[in-house]
């Protein structure tokens, strides 16, 4: 065995061997995506052996897994961290903590753009450890609670996706650039600052949007379990209204 098969612990380095291939294999699949991106050029980064790549994760596709779940959990732990400090906490904290990630915002991007069934998994990932902090947000008193909680958690989470899979349109039209290696947390100011205007003063006047909102509110019958209206006539006869008959009803007092 040479020594670039070797992964003990160095002085100046204590990570294992597992660690720093995940660590390169993240910098480089986020540079150079997955067909770009060997075995050998990520063993030899990391400083070991490619059969020491295989051993630990079998193939290209367990390795990208690895580095999928472990983007995530540090996502996780980023975030929680955040709603750990509560309403005072450093308003740069987060950002700093960006700002430290870039390798794996690198990473996160490519595996957006480029899709498939792994990127399917990854998104759910995301998604139910959101659903987690979002509950734990909301009985702490940080966010207000929801009517469709697993719903609205989903479409955070794509918003936020989604302005990274565009990151080069939010750079050319604001200014920001989420990879950027030396950008100062405060750079993201211009994307931060509506974000922030929305979540916490929304966007629509009081009552401009009631009767759309009640277009998709869920029928009590349905809600409870119970079978729709056109199944009870009587129902139907006592004089309730469904939401799309207030919705036309209000559509005729207006005319």
């Amino acid at each position: 065995m040479d020594s670039s098969e070797r992964s003990e612990p160095t002085e100046s380095d204590s990570r294992s061997g597992a660690e720093r291939i995940i660590e390169a294999a993240i910098d480089l699949f986020g540079r150079g995506g997955e067909h770009g991106t060997s075995l050998r050029a990520i063993a030899q980064q990391a400083g070991v052996s490619q059969a020491l790549v295989v051993h630990h994760f079998g193939s290209k596709q367990g390795l990208l897994r690895a580095c999928d779940h472990h983007v995530a959990t540090v996502t996780k732990a980023n975030k929680e961290t955040t709603l750990a400090g509560g309403p005072q906490l450093d308003p740069f904290q987060t950002l700093r903590q960006l700002e430290r990630s870039q390798p794996l915002l690198r990473y996160l991007a490519r595996a957006l753009t480029e899709g498939g069934e792994r990127t399917h998994d990854l998104v759910d990932e995301f998604v139910a450890d959101a659903q987690d902090y979002m509950r734990h947000a909301e009985e702490a008193g940080y966010v207000k609670p929801s009517a469709t909680p697993r719903e609205r958690t989903i479409v955070l989470v794509i918003w936020s996706m989604g302005a990274l899979a565009m990151h080069e349109h939010v750079r050319r039209l604001l200014g920001v650039d989420f990879l950027a290696d030396d950008a100062p947390p405060e750079s993201l100011g211009p994307y931060l600052r509506p974000l922030l205007e929305l979540f916490t003063q929304g966007l629509m006047q009081e009552g401009a949007f009631d009767q759309m909102a009640e277009m998709f509110e869920v029928p009590e019958s349905i809600a409870h379990g119970s079978a729709p209206d056109h199944e009870h006539p009587e129902q139907q006869q006592s004089g309730s209204e469904t939401p799309s008959t207030r919705a036309q009803r209000g559509k005729g007092e207006s005319a």
